[in-house]
């Protein structure tokens, strides 16, 4: 047995498929691809592949993270190389390393994600610095989220680890993220920037990495 560590980008051309295709997708282009995956035991055996956090829709991603668990030993170069044939596009691999089978599940791991975010706005720079600093500097943020006909509310601010600008021109600004991402809570990039006062929803959501415990 052996446990392969993905890393992968999803580009403009996939980011409007569901989790559940992006799974299925990989679980087909591996099997045309001949990898040796393991498979669950049961009436309906499934192939041991898991994400590590589940990217929404519409947002794109250089830095997505999966393990996939192999009945037999192949080397990373050789997943590359194989694997890569059957890649659509907009999916790209960007490293392959073998993982301890007894370390706990990624999900479990995940702490944070960093996101690169592009919102349109009336702001000047020195209102948006000015945003920026202010909620930065409170220790609680309550706020509410609607999803359907329920809504949720909770303290915003512990979500957000990190958050500063990145650019700034004329109508459009720039922002990165660093927000709280595992198994008790999610920061939503649309909703920090809605706390800052910009109303419009972000023109663009890119993820650029996912944190693991201990790094």
């Amino acid at each position: 047995m052996q446990r392969l560590r993905i890393t992968f980008s999803r580009g403009e051309g996939v980011k409007y498929i569901s989790h559940l295709d992006l799974m299925r997708l990989w679980e087909r282009l591996l099997r045309r691809a001949g990898i040796p995956m393991a498979y669950s035991q049961g009436f309906s055996p499934h192939p041991k592949i898991s994400l590590a956090a589940p990217l929404p829709i519409g947002v794109t991603s250089d830095g997505e993270l999966m393990d996939i668990l192999l009945r037999k030993r192949v080397s990373p170069y050789f997943f590359i190389k194989v694997v890569c044939d059957q890649l659509p596009c907009g999916i790209g691999i960007l490293g392959v390393e073998q993982v301890g089978l007894t370390l706990p599940s990624l999900q479990s791991q995940i702490r944070q994600a960093e996101y690169r975010v592009e919102v349109e706005t009336d702001m000047r720079l020195e209102e948006v610095e000015s945003a920026l600093l202010s909620f930065l500097g409170k220790e609680h943020l309550p706020w509410q989220h609607r999803r359907d006909n329920e809504v949720r509310h909770y303290d915003l601010r512990p979500l957000v680890d990190r958050l500063w600008l990145l650019g700034w021109q004329e109508s459009l600004c720039a922002l990165g993220m660093r927000l709280r991402t595992d198994n008790t809570a999610t920061g939503k990039p649309e909703q920090v920037t809605a706390a800052l006062g910009l109303p419009n929803r972000p023109k663009s959501i890119h993820r650029t990495k996912l944190i693991l415990a201990g790094r």
